[in-house]
Order: C-alpha cells, then structure tokens, then sequence
C-alpha cells in the first residue's frame, strides 16, 4: 500500500495547482495500482470529474478479467484530507473507496448511505 501511496503523492504534487485524479484498482480491501486520468472539470483548480472515457475503458477492462476497479481518487491542492460538501454530494453511496491526497497524506473513505466512513488508514511520504 506505501507504493500506492508514494504514488499518489507524487501524481497530487505535479498536478498542482489543480485537482489530480483517477481510479483505485485492486481486489476486494487491496488496493494494488492506480489508474491516473484527466480531470476533465471545467474547474479543475478547485473540482474534478474522472474522464468518463477513462471510467468506462478500468470498468470494461475488469469485466475481461483485469484488476478490478474498487474506488477512486483525487487531491486537495489547497485543502485538507478529508471529504468536501462536494465530495459528500457527489459520491455514490455505492460502497467504493475513496483516496483523497492533501498536505502531503492520503485518506482513505468509504462511500456509504450516510455519506463517507472513515477507513483505518493513513499514508504519508516515506
């Protein structure tokens, strides 16, 4: 999981000053790669939005037998590791986890019916 870490740390800090993001590849609770993808919001300094493209290539890709797409990702650049109002609105409900990359860690969260639960862990750089 530190390798998954370290890279999105390191995707987080050459996106800045926008919004990196893209997609948590793995297995069941095993997050074992990350799949980057444009962030195609229109404002991506402070929003993103997942090339649906990209959604749609991980997703057809998992259904062939690749690795299977168990959440996604993004950073704050100028905020903090923890869900926004707008991570709240946006997300699911849909059980998936969610990685978010600000102040040099990464969060892990689970969208739920009741919005996001924290997971028990905590990534920083090595």
């Amino acid at each position: 999981m530190q390798d998954v870490a370290d890279q999105l740390l390191a995707e987080a800090e050459a996106a800045h000053p926008i919004e990196c993001c893209g997609i948590l590849l793995g297995e069941s609770e095993r997050i074992g790669a990350i799949l980057p993808a444009p962030n195609v919001h229109p404002d991506p300094a402070v929003h993103f939005e997942i090339d649906p493209q990209a959604l749609i290539d991980a997703h057809r890709e998992a259904r062939e037998g690749g690795p299977q797409v168990i959440g996604y990702y993004h950073s704050h650049p100028n905020g903090r590791a923890e869900p926004s109002a707008t991570d709240t609105a946006m997300a699911a409900g849909d059980g998936m986890v969610w990685a978010i990359v600000a102040a040099g860690r990464v969060t892990f969260w689970r969208s739920g019916d009741a919005g996001f639960d924290a997971l028990p862990y905590v990534a920083t750089p090595r």
